[in-house]
């Protein structure tokens, strides 16, 4: 017989106590939920008829938490609507939810926080030649999610609104017009 008093209690109990413990922490997903029980070994019927009631309870919602993520991480972090997708779908969020919480996030928020990430980047890059000014901007688009057309495009502006003419950097690769 267990000597703990929590593997003692029935599954549903252990269940609920798992879900409450995590969304007291932090909002989560069902399916990250889903995972936290079946490492906790509870059955797979229990789990499912627990998070089912936390959903019909509102303590769960796929669709709430797509959307203060996406606003969170676009905001705070920069990230573009790929990586945001991304990181949604590695929480277990689905496509419909996905696609909700992204409608919220336009493309032309999504090129004006492009222009404040190079802005800010931009001053830090002074004194290097053009193109490796360019290469690191746009290495640091990549990683944020952005499509290069789009990155590229804000790159060039930006630095034409610094003066830089160079033709090398800015109008000889066919990527720089996209």
């Amino acid at each position: 017989m267990p000597s703990d008093p929590a593997e003692q209690a029935d599954p549903e109990e252990r269940a609920r106590q798992v879900c409450l413990r995590l969304l007291t922490f932090a909002p989560r997903t069902r399916a990250q939920l889903a995972q936290a029980l079946a490492r906790q070994h509870i059955p797979a019927g229990v789990a499912d008829a627990v998070l089912g009631r936390f959903t019909d309870a509102g303590l769960i919602d796929d669709a709430a938490f797509a959307r203060a993520w996406v606003e969170s991480r676009h905001h705070g972090r920069g990230l573009a609507r790929r990586a945001l997708g991304a990181e949604l779908r590695r929480r277990g969020v689905g496509d419909d939810e996905i696609r909700g919480a992204m409608s919220t996030l336009g493309p032309d928020e999504e090129a004006e926080t492009a222009r404040r990430l190079v802005e800010r980047r931009l001053a830090g890059t002074r004194g290097q030649r053009p193109d490796a000014r360019a290469r690191r901007l746009a290495g640091m688009l990549a990683r944020k999610g952005y499509p290069a057309g789009l990155a590229f495009r804000v790159i060039r502006e930006a630095l034409e609104a610094e003066g830089e003419e160079d033709p090398a950097v800015l109008g000889d690769d066919p990527a720089w017009t996209e």
